[in-house]
């Protein structure tokens, strides 16, 4: 087995089409425009709320590669619509709100340290607590100032979105996918949580939370979305997105999977091994669980026990030894086949896809730039 399984060819990312640059950037330029009179007005309150401001703005604008934005891009451009960029940018940017509101929670239930190379919301809003010498817990004044953050994302992200130029009666419709995306995505986080403390959790059930968490609300959603900002969605296109969306959606999480557990924390942005240490329920650990003898099974017990407890042991090298034996089991090799499987699926859903040359172009260039990163 080669002795990085993906990464190799994960730090060879594709050009991304000028089009899909363009769109990010004015995505970009609409959050920052945006943030800057939303911070204003939320602040005039009292500026005691200057920190909690901040860390919206952090979340949203601290980095990102915008891909809902450009998946819901491409799903409206298929359309063929002849409307103006900025008549539908709000909503497109809106969606990057929603995910900022996504990330600032999950790093609250993961107790993360670090997200994109800087400290996570509720980190930074107990260094708060700390530099202003205020009473009480400090940890636990950030996370419940990062859950309020995170609360601030969502109701920004509808502030945001009503924002778009297009007809009330079309938005309506749109809203509807929108508010799927939502009530999928926490499913999804739901069954993450419920995932690292079931004891009957297996690799089927791992990649239903993969598809609920990552790829209906990264791919599938926004791309519904996009289209249905456009006006009513021909079902043979909402099918071919599906099966698209679906397929690289799960590729997404698990090459998510394996940078979480093999990849270089200097470019990933946060500590790589946690998943592995935490036992979270991907399908790369669950995997490795059913290919390991009964010798590897108990070492890997062994030293999720002895970090859980703060046993004398130093984590890094704990989840070195974690990732090894995940590597020795096979288990990579295998996840890595199921991406390929996914690209391959993908490709033949925008194959037979009702789409112009310009899209499907873009679209299986966005297939390769998710599924082969290094962050």
């Amino acid at each position: 087995m080669a002795d990085e399984p993906l990464l190799a060819t994960m730090t060879r990312p594709t050009a991304a089409p000028a089009e899909t640059l363009l769109v990010t950037a004015e995505v970009e330029a609409e959050l920052t425009l945006f943030l800057a009179g939303a911070r204003t007005a939320f602040t005039a309150l009292d500026p005691a709320l200057q920190p909690l401001a901040d860390a919206v703005a952090n979340a949203v604008l601290a980095g990102g590669k915008r891909l809902r934005p450009a998946f819901a891009y491409w799903g409206w451009r298929a359309r063929h619509n002849q409307q103006a960029l900025n008549t539908v940018l709000p909503a497109l940017a809106a969606l990057e709100l929603l995910h900022a509101f996504a990330l600032v929670h999950d790093d609250v239930m993961d107790r993360s340290d670090t997200r994109r190379g800087q400290p996570t919301a509720h980190r930074a809003l107990a260094a708060t607590h700390r530099r202003e010498r205020l009473r009480g817990d400090a940890e636990h004044f950030g996370q419940s100032a990062a859950i309020l953050a995170g609360d601030l994302c969502l109701i920004w992200a509808d502030q945001l979105m009503a924002r778009a130029a297009i007809a009330p009666a079309t938005l309506i419709a749109a809203r509807r996918v929108y508010d799927e995306m939502r009530s999928e995505a926490v499913a999804g986080q739901y069954l993450d949580i419920l995932g690292e403390h079931s004891r009957t959790w297996n690799v089927d059930r791992a990649l239903r939370t993969a598809r609920l968490k990552t790829a209906g609300y990264t791919v599938v959603r926004p791309l519904h979305f996009g289209a249905a900002l456009a006006g009513p969605v021909p079902g043979t296109l909402l099918s071919a997105f599906t099966q698209y969306g679906t397929a690289i959606g799960e590729a997404f999480q698990l090459c998510d999977d394996l940078l979480g557990a093999f990849g270089i924390p200097e470019v990933t942005g946060k500590p790589v091994g946690d998943d592995l240490i935490q036992g979270k329920p991907t399908a790369l650990l669950h995997l490795a669980r059913s290919r390991a003898t009964a010798r590897q099974l108990a070492e890997i017990d062994h030293l999720r026990r002895r970090c859980a407890t703060h046993e004398t042991v130093d984590s890094a090298t704990a989840a070195a030894r974690l990732a090894d034996i995940v590597r020795d089991t096979g288990a990579a090799d295998q996840i890595e086949s199921m991406i390929a499987d996914r690209i391959e699926t993908a490709q033949q859903a925008l194959a037979l896809a009702p789409l112009d040359d310009a899209t499907r172009a873009a679209l299986l260039d966005l297939a390769q730039s998710v599924t082969r990163r290094s962050a």
